[in-house]
């Protein structure tokens, strides 16, 4: 009776943590480039109390055995980097990346960082930066007295300059890639750095080695689907509900047990 205890507890310990994934995915329904993570699960060990095969009295064998499980945990929650729909800003700075590949910034500390949010900014000095400052990598300098400015879908810059009225190509925005993007590590803020796990980026043009294009004037929307994630909040709710009935239910058989008299 103290093993269904502890198997039903490991079952709503899981999907309590079914219920947190859930809630941060429905969260973050509005953030830009945000990817969707699904939690997978695992069951525990098992009690054998009969190999399957083993031999009975009579010299036959146990065609199935008696194995006990222990219950559940969670094991991973993958990050989903399906495309997200994109959505017209309007605005020159951002860009929508359609298909693979992440955009690169520079922390303060020096370290590169990966974002799917193409909603960049124009410093003080010129430089494309993220909503937080952080500089885009390759860095991007607009000069003064520029206007129109142009990012093509294999990432070259231009702008039209109000002297000379001619076009100038001031930079070139990369893209890079990564044998397991799953592996990322999220740093909030809309980045992901390199881990153990994802390999190391593969940079390139847009466009080319499998790279997905740049869409200027539009951000990539959440990949969030709320019909989905209201299903999965159900079956977590109803599975959690079964694992607490199980434990009542247990209680119940102990209760019953205690109050046996002789």
């Amino acid at each position: 009776m103290i093993r269904s205890l502890y198997t039903s507890a490991t079952g709503m310990k899981a999907n309590q943590l079914y219920i947190d994934n859930i809630s941060n995915n429905l969260a973050n329904v509005n953030t830009t480039g945000f990817k969707k993570s699904k939690l997978e699960f695992q069951e525990l060990l098992y009690q054998t109390i009969v190999d399957p095969g083993s031999g009975a009295a009579d010299g036959a064998k146990s065609p199935a055995g008696l194995q006990l499980g222990l219950g559940v945990r969670s094991v991973a929650n993958q990050k989903i980097f399906g495309q997200g729909n994109l959505q017209e800003t309007k605005n020159a700075f951002d860009m929508a990346i359609t298909g693979a590949g992440f955009l690169q910034v520079q922390m303060p500390s020096g370290e590169i960082a990966y974002t799917r949010d193409g909603s960049f900014k124009i410093s003080n000095d010129g430089t494309l930066v993220t909503s937080q400052g952080f500089a885009m990598e390759p860095q991007i300098t607009v000069p003064d007295g520029a206007q129109n400015i142009q990012i093509d879908a294999q990432g070259k810059v231009s702008v039209q300059m109000n002297d000379t009225g001619t076009n100038e190509e001031i930079g070139q925005i990369e893209l890079v890639k990564f044998l397991n993007e799953g592996g990322l590590k999220s740093m909030g803020n809309n980045l992901y750095q390199v881990s153990p796990a994802s390999g190391e980026p593969e940079a390139g043009t847009p466009g080319t080695n499998g790279l997905g294009t740049l869409a200027q004037g539009f951000l990539e929307a959440s990949n969030v689907e709320l019909v989905e994630e209201m299903v999965n909040m159900i079956v977590a709710q109803r599975a959690y509900e079964i694992s607490a009935k199980a434990i009542q239910t247990s209680d119940n058989m102990l209760q019953l047990a205690n109050q046996l008299k002789g």
